[in-house]
């Protein structure tokens, strides 16, 4: 597969996972700081959720490149990096869900490359990669804690279609995380699957 530029950042481009995945995993930094939570609502846009402000703090997602070593090279998922100016930033796992949605396993960027459009870039890939495949959207999820996160899948097209307020008290009875499932419908007769204004552009 040909890389996959971005226009509006040149020095941006999302390439198929190489030998090169294991060791931008271990050498970025996935943390984000945590300085609110969202009281989400289905239909109400995240800018009109309730927020209840908390002393900051760092969240890090522990990520094991091995996870999904099985995820490369397969029929029904694939494993992405981002490039800014060829050093990694980021990267996306997506695979085909049992309910026939495109499912966004992980996506992540490296701390200091945020706001260059990465995250964005690898979402327009998701989607890419969903329509070839003619899946009928994408779904994903995310908490209500990461609320740059929601902002973006928002502005990207998603739509809140669960909140579940369990799904994290198995490992801490008190936690106030609340997991959001997000879901991007491909239910628009006139968009052209594979030339919308959000998918990519393949470079020769």
């Amino acid at each position: 597969m040909q890389p996959i530029m971005n226009p509006k950042y040149p020095g941006l481009s999302v390439r198929v996972a190489d030998e090169g995945f294991a060791p931008y995993i271990w050498g970025s930094d996935f943390s984000f700081e945590v300085a609110a939570y969202g009281v989400a609502e289905i239909g109400k846009p995240v800018e009109q959720w309730r927020v209840t402000p908390i002393t900051p703090y760092r969240k890090c997602y522990g990520i094991d490149p091995e996870e999904f070593s099985s995820f490369r090279d397969a029929a029904d998922s694939a494993v992405f990096m981002a490039y800014l100016d060829d050093e990694p930033v980021g990267h996306l796992v997506v695979s085909t869900n049992w309910n026939g949605f495109a499912h966004i396993d992980e996506l992540a960027v490296h701390a200091p490359a945020r706001r260059h459009g990465v995250a964005k870039a690898l979402l327009d890939v998701a989607q890419f990669w969903s329509r070839k495949k003619k899946l009928p959207g994408i779904m994903l999820e995310t908490q209500n804690n990461n609320l740059g996160a929601c902002r973006l899948y928002e502005r990207c097209g998603f739509v809140i279609g669960g909140i579940d307020h369990l799904r994290y008290r198995g490992i801490d009875p008190n936690t106030a995380e609340v997991a959001l499932f997000w879901y991007r419908l491909f239910d628009n007769p006139l968009e052209n699957p594979l030339s919308s204004k959000a998918s990519p552009r393949l470079v020769p």
